[in-house]
């Protein structure tokens, strides 16, 4: 039986409610959703489902052994140039880079045995965002691939098409991709209807736009889409045309759907960033820069800009006050960045990785706390996998899928547990090992869906939501 251990006290008071429905669109804002009040659920162990999940994924992947499962007793090509430090739960330690997250680890878990077989990028953040391998095996795609199993939201979305919400999913800042766009952003075969609402950032402009993309790149006008629902009723009712057919009753919902969001007066709102205090806007971080598109220096010296994790992270507090259950956020080519650290791995954790992600999602733990968002608001902050134990020639670590580790915060988490245990040098669980699968049962468990729930593909096949089991016991009743 698994065990999850609990490092210090904890305090909490938990609330509830339960989940939406969207169609798959990309427009132009986002909107204030009206969230319809759902079925207070508490046959979970006596623990409210969640209301919003936020999923911060960090495209590379953090080096577990530099962050959050530090090995100081193991020999120096493992443990590295970092010291662990103390924090707000008694017997609990993180990175010394990350000191603001130390002192809100009583909001915070983590699970220190994430493992699966992927050694690669795109297999890797495919069962990571779905809960299931990539069919065919551990790769990397250098051609596009439809989309199978769906996303986290993209599932949701789909239980939820009976709710009368918007838009229950949002993705930001970008599509993300090695070569080809990764095919695990989606809602696979349970059809596009069920896509993220995709919210687009402009790093040098600083400013986001939400995308309209109705099987292209442009994004139409209230003016347009009213054109074409007028167009469509005219071949509908033309004599070439005497009845509706699937293909346009999709069109129809989604014009329709379209319309709604665009003639929304809080759509624009949400996905304004300039609505929030500059005050507010500097907490979740800035950086210096360099006019000319570089990174570095004093702010004295090139002046202060923020910085884009940050202001994700920012947005996906907006969207979830907004009303937005399930909210992507895909940490990877801000300020031309990523986790995947082969090379001075050091360097790159401590300049340019830990520092922004240590501002911004402390910030985002304080806010929804602030706002009273937390209990009922799930924020998971993971990787595709962690980073090898022993330091290369290069001063990286390489790809690790065999133990890493994940941060769960709010979401009615037990503050300071740990679930697992890696061994002495990082390398492999030691105990309870947890799997994406367990991760996407955890999710859907916390919003009041039993992980066993089926759905199916376009022949007709069942598939369970989850194959894994949630961790309970990293929650407190």
């Amino acid at each position: 039986m698994a065990t999850t251990e609990r490092a210090g006290p904890t305090r909490r008071s938990l609330l509830q409610l339960g989940g939406a429905s969207y169609l798959g669109l990309s427009l132009g804002g986002l909107w204030r959703a009206q969230v319809a009040q759902a079925d207070q659920r508490v046959g979970m162990e006596g623990l409210p489902p969640i209301k919003a999940c936020i999923l911060l994924f960090c495209y590379g992947g953090p080096s577990h052994l530099d962050t959050l499962d530090m090995k100081p007793a193991a020999p120096a090509d493992v443990r590295g140039e970092f010291n662990p430090i103390s924090t707000s739960v008694p017997g609990l330690q993180i990175c010394e880079h990350l000191p603001k997250l130390s002192r809100l680890m009583h909001h915070a878990a983590v699970i220190r045995s994430m493992s699966h077989a992927n050694r690669l990028h795109d297999a890797a953040s495919i069962e990571s965002l779905t809960g299931r391998p990539l069919q065919g095996g551990d790769r990397e795609l250098f051609a596009p691939l439809p989309q199978f199993f769906p996303s986290y939201g993209g599932t949701l979305s789909y239980l939820w098409r009976d709710k009368q919400l918007d838009a229950p999913h949002a993705a930001l800042p970008f599509v993300f991709h090695n070569v080809v766009e990764t095919p695990c952003q989606g809602s696979g075969f349970l059809g596009s209807a069920y896509d993220p609402l995709r919210i687009v950032a402009d790093p040098v402009k600083q400013i986001y736009r939400g995308e309209f993309s109705g099987g292209g790149a442009e994004s139409p006008t209230r003016e347009r889409i009213s054109q074409r629902r007028q167009l469509l009723d005219q071949l509908e009712t033309s004599q070439a045309s005497p009845c509706k057919t699937s293909g346009t009753e999709r069109l129809r919902k989604f014009y329709d759907k379209a319309q709604k969001l665009l003639e929304a007066a809080a759509v624009s709102e949400a996905i304004d960033l300039s609505r929030e205090s500059e005050k507010s806007r500097a907490r979740y971080g800035v950086y210096a820069f360099d006019p000319a598109g570089g990174t570095g220096g004093t702010g004295s010296e090139r002046g202060i800009g923020r910085n884009m994790r940050g202001q994700n992270l920012l947005m996906a507090r907006r969207l979830v006050e907004a009303g937005v259950p399930f909210v992507n956020v895909y940490d990877f080519r801000q300020q031309g960045q990523n986790w995947d650290s082969h090379s001075q791995n050091f360097v790159q954790h401590k300049q340019h990785l830990l520092p922004p992600f240590d501002q911004a999602l402390s910030a985002l733990i304080e806010d929804l706390q602030e706002r009273g968002l937390l209990e009922t608001t799930l924020i998971v902050a993971m990787g595709e996998f962690g980073r090898t134990p022993k330091i290369n020639g290069t001063a990286g670590r390489d790809h690790w899928p065999d133990c890493y580790s994940v941060l769960l915060a709010g979401g009615g988490v037990q503050g300071g547990g740990i679930h697992g245990a890696s061994d002495r040098l990082g390398a492999y669980p030691a105990s309870d090992p947890v799997r994406p699968a367990d991760l996407a049962a955890t999710i859907y468990w916390r919003f009041g869906i039993d992980p066993a729930t089926l759905i199916r593909d376009a022949t007709g096949r069942p598939y369970r939501i989850a194959e894994g089991e949630p961790i309970k016991g990293l929650f407190a009743a």
